[in-house]
């Protein structure tokens, strides 16, 4: 017995010093090899900022049990749950699945490995190899990647313990003769959730289905399912699903007839038919359906085309809670009635005449949640609706509805009301004590995008409840130093913003209010206060703060903001436009570790641009445009900041040379850095961005043909530099879609390019100040869409082909060139036309008659070229908005300006 307990005793040590030694040294020390090991294929360059704290030899992060997307079972240390999701780097390309690097986490119950660009997997390396090791693998989510119907539903019939599979938005699409489906089902047997959204299935995937006979929840959406009646293949044999309780059918072409079909599903609980074609002609259908699904709480039919008809047929569901008919065509305001359990009701986007659907909602006896936005309603309508009276209502939303104008003082009593949302529904006049004000248990008031005056009334301090505040866009004036907000310390979200609010800078009337995270006052009156005031460390830690227009009486050093240096959590922070001065406030970068979105443009600060010591991986917008920055541009910045997807740093004074490691961020998109005196890039490095602007600088060199071919570049910008060379012979891509290409003012030559000219989508084109040569190419006739043309100050000639015709031109220059010959029918169907500048050319002849048909035109200029000067005189008096008495003209407000010379 003695030696029994002794056992016992030395099992239990045993066991306190594993648990004990386990949380002390983290997790297995195989599995975090097996991390690594991942992070090294999926990130070999270091960039995904999910995987910045993945680290080798750090000991303060050695547990990778603490690690993003890591979740470790809190008594055996082993990996649980492994996150993956868009953690893999971009600019690797497609992924090939060895899925033997999962087999050393036994213990795994959930992988994501969405959005990596997964297009298959090794053979005989799938996920077949895992069944015999990650029993206890529950959950998997394999969406948005690049999946097809072979590649990945014959090696999941392994991993027989799955309850969720995720492949939503791949490539699926059911392919003729495959079976992957009835495989799959026959095979997991315990699988409850199946989402195969954003695919391309059609009806035959409906009784491929059928197999799952445990299935819970099955998501059909954004597919090409259309329920025609006749089809063979839309067969949903329901008695196979007889445990489906969610059921998403949204986003399809479905017809009526999938009501009757979908009646058998007797244990479904949500539906949604949402964005669809039901139009309501088989009220039969929906009889049907209602007798059958005795258990259905909710129900979205909206963004369909039913009408009225529908309504009488909806309380034949007695256990309905939810209900969305949004979008729909009710125009007689039928009531509703029956729906006893109803709690929510969504009728955005209708045209409803009349009070009597809007009376007939007080016979909804637990309705908690409304939702009338967007909704057509007579004033007189709204204002006799019964649900004013409602005493358990507790969320109401009428956004971008017509409201009487005493709406807000008359809305009471609704002594439940959490949520009340009027955005912008054409409020007027200033708020009264009475009204919002008495909804004491208000906890959401969005009042945003009205016409609302005067000062907030001090009975909201009563709101004690008050979690949200929406009052921006409006006409709303005062001081808050003694208003009403500083006494609701409830407030998390608090929008100022567009109004004639004097905001203090010290932020002193906030100081108590420790749960606010969101704070905007952009547009609005900063004042300044005593120094005393300056020093105030406040309760509060924000997520979010923008001042950004904000108007001040003089300039502003941003130390004054000194509650700012107690701010550690920020993710977004605007302060531009306001006219700060001073050194650049590094120290914000430093403090604020996990700051997302900077944006301090248009102010007025020197320095250089000093960043912080430890890498950012969350920062995706950096703004600094418009200062006076000087210096160096900072050659670690690509280290600093790993996941930029916006970098802007124009009109400033930075020099040296652009580092090519900004080529290598896969993430970024937008990069200005126009107007600085930089001397040195290497072009051939950003061929992954869509937005590229480095005109006004010191730059040089020729244009690569791998940025003109760059398929996702679309927006170009290198005007005023010195790049030189011929462009002519670049490869012409049918597919580009260039939005904007600004190469004026440089040394390029030769004859004008043309390969752009399959870019329909081409909106400005700016060729001037080169040295280009030769006729312009009939090719340009292609250009429908482009609105501003400067091809000035070349060496242009020949006549102007009389195809092009851009209908939506407003602007365009061709002066300084030697153009000639007569204006046949160039630009005559262009009647968006503002200005045509030909000065400076050889045209020669008439001046033809469409001219006077373009009727927006403000400035020609047709100085210094060779048109009959009676010709000319005469089709000026034509002109109702310009009679000169000679050739030249420049007194009129059209700002005309013509002449022969």
């Amino acid at each position: 017995m003695m030696k029994k307990m002794w056992a016992w005793m030395l099992l239990t040590l045993l066991t306190s010093v594993g648990q004990w030694y386990g949380h002390c040294h983290g997790c297995l020390e195989e599995e975090r090899i097996g991390l690594l090991e991942i992070k090294a294929l999926i990130d070999p360059n270091n960039v995904q900022w999910q995987l910045s704290d993945w680290m080798v030899n750090q000991e303060d992060i050695a547990d990778c049990c603490g690690w993003d997307g890591i979740e470790c079972d809190n008594t055996t240390r082993r990996v649980i749950q492994l996150s993956l999701g868009g953690a893999r780097d971009q600019s690797l390309g497609d992924w090939v699945l060895n899925a033997s690097l999962f087999l050393p986490f036994k213990e795994l119950q959930s992988l994501d490995l969405k959005a990596n660009e997964l297009v298959g997997c090794f053979e005989n390396q799938g996920f077949e190899v895992l069944s015999s090791k990650l029993t206890k693998l529950n959950v998997l989510d394999l969406s948005f990647n690049l999946f097809n119907d072979d590649s990945i539903l014959s090696c999941l019939t392994g991993l027989l313990s799955l309850k969720s599979l995720d492949l939503s938005a791949n490539r699926l699409k059911g392919s003729r003769g495959f079976n992957g489906f009835e495989v799959l089902s026959s095979r997991l047997k315990k699988l409850e959730n199946l989402h195969l959204s954003g695919n391309q299935y059609n009806d035959s995937i409906f009784s491929s289905l059928t197999g799952f006979s445990s299935l819970k929840s099955l998501d059909l959406s954004e597919n090409q399912l259309t329920g025609s009646t006749g089809a063979n293949t839309f067969q949903f044999q329901p008695m196979w699903l007889r445990k489906l309780e969610n059921l998403d059918l949204s986003f399809n072409k479905l017809n009526d007839n999938v009501l009757s079909i979908l009646s058998g599903l007797s244990s479904l609980k949500s539906l949604d038919l949402s964005y669809n074609k039901l139009i309501g002609s088989s009220i039969n259908g929906l009889e049907i359906l209602s007798s059958q699904l005795r258990k259905l709480e909710n129900l979205d039919l909206s963004y369909n085309k039913l009408n009225d008809s529908i309504l009488s047929n909806l309380c034949g569901f007695p256990s309905l809670k939810s209900l969305n008919l949004s979008g729909n065509i009710l125009l007689r305001s039928t009531a509703i009635n029956g729906l006893r359990k109803l709690e929510v009701l969504g009728l955005d986007k209708l045209t409803i005449i009349g009070s009597f659907l809007l009376q007939s909602l007080g016979a909804l006896p637990s309705l908690k949640t409304l939702s009338l936005q967007e909704t057509n309603l007579s004033r007189t309508s709204i204002s006799q609706g019964t649900f004013f009276n409602s005493t358990i209502l507790e969320e109401l939303y009428l956004d971008h509805t017509a409201l009487p104008i005493n709406f807000l003082q008359n809305i009471g009593p609704l002594p439940a009301l959490k949520v009340l949302s009027v955005g912008e529904c054409d409020l007027h006049g200033t708020l009264l004590a009475q009204g919002c004000c008495e909804l004491k248990n208000l906890e959401q008031l969005d009042l945003s995008g009205n016409n609302l005056e005067g000062s907030l009334p001090d009975c909201l301090k009563n709101l004690s409840s008050l979690k949200l505040l929406d009052v921006s866009g409006n006409q709303f004036t005062g001081n808050f130093t003694s208003g009403p907000l500083t006494n609701i310390i409830s407030l998390e979200f608090l929008s100022l913003s567009n109004n004639h609010f004097e905001v203090p800078i010290s932020m002193k009337p906030f100081m108590n209010h420790s749960s606010l995270k969101f704070f905007s006052s952009d547009n609005n009156i900063l004042v300044t206060e005593p120094t005393a005031f300056h020093n105030l460390i406040p309760k509060f830690q924000l997520v979010y703060f923008s001042l950004s227009n904000s108007s001040t009486s003089e300039a502003l050093n941003l130390e004054i903001f000194s509650f700012l240096y107690n701010q550690y959590n920020l993710r977004f922070l605007d302060l531009s436009h306001i006219n700060f001065s001073g050194m650049f406030p590094s120290w914000l970068l430093k403090n604020n570790t996990r700051l997302e979105q900077l944006f301090l443009s248009e102010n007025s600060f020197v320095g250089t641009l000093q960043l912080q010591d430890h890498p950012n991986p969350h920062m995706t917008i950096l703004d600094i445009s418009n200062n006076n920055m000087r210096g160096q541009f900072p050659k670690h910045i690509c280290l600093m900041f790993p996941n930029l997807v916006t970098l802007r740093m124009a009109k400033n004074g930075i020099t040296g040379c652009i580092p090519s490691c900004l080529g290598n961020i896969s993430s970024l998109r937008d990069l200005d850095l126009s107007s600085n005196q930089l001397s040195t890039v290497k072009l051939e490095q950003f061929t992954t961005l869509t937005f590229l602007d480095l005109s006004k600088n010191n730059l040089g060199g020729q244009l690569p043909v791998s940025v003109v071919n760059s398929t996702t570049l679309n927006y170009l910008c290198l005007s005023g530099n010195k790049f030189w060379g011929q462009i002519t012979d670049f490869p012409s891509l049918l597919k580009k879609k260039w939005a904007a290409l600004g190469l004026s003012n440089n040394q390029f030559s030769g004859m004008l390019p043309r390969w752009f000219v399959n870019s329909t989508q081409l909106r400005t084109l700016d060729l001037s100040k080169n040295h280009f040569k030769g006729p312009i190419p009939i090719d340009f006739c292609k250009l429908d869409g482009l609105k501003y043309l400067d091809l000035s100050e070349n060496k242009l000639f020949g006549s102007i082909p009389s195809c092009f015709n851009p209908p939506n031109i407003t602007h365009v220059h061709l002066s300084k060139n030697r153009l000639s010959g007569p204006l046949t029918y160039g630009f005559h169907n262009s009647s968006s036309l503002v200005t045509l500048d030909l000065r400076d050319n050889n045209f020669t002849s008439t001046i033809p008659n469409w001219f006077g048909n373009l009727s927006t035109l403000n400035v020609l200029l047709l100085r210094a070229n060779h048109f009959d000067d009676r010709e000319l005189g005469s089709f000026l008096q034509q002109l109702e908005w310009c009679h000169p008495s000679t050739t030249h003209c420049t007194q009129h407000s059209r700002s005309f300006q013509c002449g022969t010379q």
